[in-house]
């Protein structure tokens, strides 16, 4: 039997504030918890839009930036949770990691195939819930890059002895430091197509529970990418992180590059916010 042609699948669905109005209407569905996958085509990168995300964390111009790739693969994995049927709401998860890797150079006029995968891991010792979305990107027949994004959906119980234990400041060099302004979430929602109410106003934000607006974890991480390009002079080629904390609208941040080489934190109030590792070409 031949395999489906790539044309034969839906189009990536563009970035806009359109699925956030789908996801708030979506009601969970009663389905089992095998994987769920989707596939879709995109006919070609939009090499403007690749420049206009490069500029504001200053990106060389040129080369797609690695944290580029994960709108396309949000885009993807979004239009997954609300094509398919899922049993838990869209609305109020939590980007709580992040692995993500270019696997050859990336080509704005080449077409891509992105197949993406739900599945949901066995809730934790503490009640947590998970769920885990893996996007694999191709282009005849070969990865050009992988993304997998781990979402919180329903917070565990803390232990009877948990206790908030003071923070550790980890050893190493500043690389970056910068303000989150009030308005950076809608600013960078326009550039990525993430309208979650989270990163908005104070209004919204406390629509979906929360105390005060945050910026998104991505945009953080492309801050981060981009310092140690700088730095380095060597383009990052990979990254694994995990979101320990909120960074509110109008906080203060530093980017740390620690000991261990490739590993870096981001501390937000003197707690890490951010921690993990990248790669270089």
């Amino acid at each position: 039997m031949n395999s489906p042609s790539p044309s034969s699948f839906p189009a990536l669905p563009r970035a806009s504030a359109w699925p956030l109005v789908r996801a708030l209407f979506k009601r969970p569905a009663r389905v089992s918890a095998e994987l769920i996958q989707a596939s879709y085509r995109l006919d070609r990168i939009d090499a403007d839009h690749v420049r206009r995300y490069s500029d504001p964390f200053g990106f060389p111009p040129g080369p797609v930036p690695l944290t580029y790739l994960y709108l396309l693969a949000q885009r993807a994995q979004l239009a997954t949770m609300l094509d398919r049927a899922i049993p838990f709401r869209i609305v109020g998860l939590i980007h709580v990691s992040n692995d993500l890797a270019m696997h050859c150079e990336v080509r704005t006029d080449a077409p891509l195939m992105l197949v993406t995968t739900l599945s949901m891991p066995q809730p934790g010792d503490n009640g947590a819930v998970e769920c885990v979305l893996e996007t694999v990107a191709n282009a005849d027949g070969k990865t050009v890059f992988t993304c997998t994004s781990r979402y919180l959906i329903k917070r565990g119980k803390r232990g009877r002895h948990a206790s908030a234990s003071p923070s550790i400041m980890p050893a190493g060099n500043v690389i970056a430091e910068w303000f989150v302004a009030a308005d950076a979430g809608r600013r960078y929602a326009a550039l990525s197509g993430d309208w979650n109410p989270i990163h908005l106003w104070p209004w919204s934000a406390r629509l979906m529970g929360m105390h005060a607006p945050i910026i998104h974890g991505m945009e953080t991480m492309a801050r981060v990418c981009a310092a140690f390009e700088q730095s380095t002079n060597r383009r990052v080629t990979s990254l694994a992180c995990r979101f320990k904390r909120a960074v509110p609208l109008g906080a203060s941040a530093t980017l740390m590059a620690c000991e261990v080489p490739g590993s870096f934190v981001v501390l937000c109030s003197n707690r890490v916010a951010v921690e993990g590792t990248l790669g270089y070409a």
